[in-house]
């Protein structure tokens, strides 16, 4: 029985071994996707479990579109393994490319990874955190990712405003006007203060559902694998970096 099978399988490509039920890792890091039949050194790995003969191939990569790449053999704790990442010791055993099917319920970000911006709306984002006890640094770095602070900016799924609250959003923390700064930050850092509880403060699964949205990082137990939200996860996390330089810088020179 060949391991290489089950992720031919996910990749839509064929092999001629027996048909037995399967288990593929899908595994992320630094916002990137591979597959594995055996769970990944430094990366975070989910399991799926699946037959080699379903009546629908199962799609694991998640809205990329097409997917190009090289299939692995690598010895891993004394087994032979296969995966899609390039590891030390890894020989490349298969070329594959696979489409993948459109659309996804993620909104993308409307904001450009750019410089620190400490002005917009100031007060609205230190009252926010105050009341909320979600960091200043993240409520900018999301509104930064979100909108760039356009109070009127309106993606093509629906968000609105500087936090680009979706409308069900909005309405469940009583967000009256999603355009007012105040309103719109309000809400979003309260809906952030939820997403920071449910996990336990992972900074990228709390983007990815702000993203994605709960139910999407719940089906697929982590980062759903959208390029929109793996670029948007990158992205906030790069820029809450930078606010916390830049927010930590007077109270340094204070000093």
């Amino acid at each position: 029985m060949r391991p290489a099978a089950c992720l031919v399988v996910a990749l839509a490509a064929t092999l001629s071994v027996p048909a037995h039920a399967r288990t593929v890792y899908r595994c992320t890091r630094n916002g990137t996707i591979s597959l594995s039949t055996a769970p990944e050194p430094g990366s975070k790995c989910v399991a799926k479990h699946f037959e080699d003969d379903p009546a629908k191939v199962p799609n694991l990569w998640g809205n990329l579109g097409v997917v190009k790449g090289t299939l692995y053999e690598r010895q891993q704790d004394g087994k032979t393994v296969y995966g899609t990442r390039k590891l030390p010791g890894a020989v490349p055993v298969l070329a594959f490319t696979v489409q993948t099917p459109p659309g996804s319920p993620a909104h993308v970000g409307l904001g450009q990874l750019g410089p620190p911006q400490l002005k917009p709306y100031s007060k609205e984002f230190r009252a926010a955190a105050k009341r909320t006890g979600v960091e200043d640094a993240m409520l900018r770095a999301f509104a930064h990712a979100e909108s760039g602070f356009d109070a009127n900016a309106v993606s093509s799924k629906g968000a609105q405003g500087v936090m680009q609250l979706m409308p069900e959003v909005a309405r469940e923390y009583a967000v009256l006007d999603p355009f007012s700064p105040a309103q719109s930050i309000d809400g979003g850092a309260r809906h952030l203060k939820q997403l920071v509880r449910r996990y336990n403060g992972d900074l990228e699964l709390v983007a990815a559902a702000y993203n994605a949205g709960i139910g999407t990082v719940s089906q697929y137990q982590g980062i759903p694998p959208y390029r929109e939200t793996i670029e948007y996860v990158a992205k906030v996390q790069a820029l809450y970096d930078r606010y916390k330089q830049a927010l930590d810088k007077p109270n340094k020179s204070r000093h």
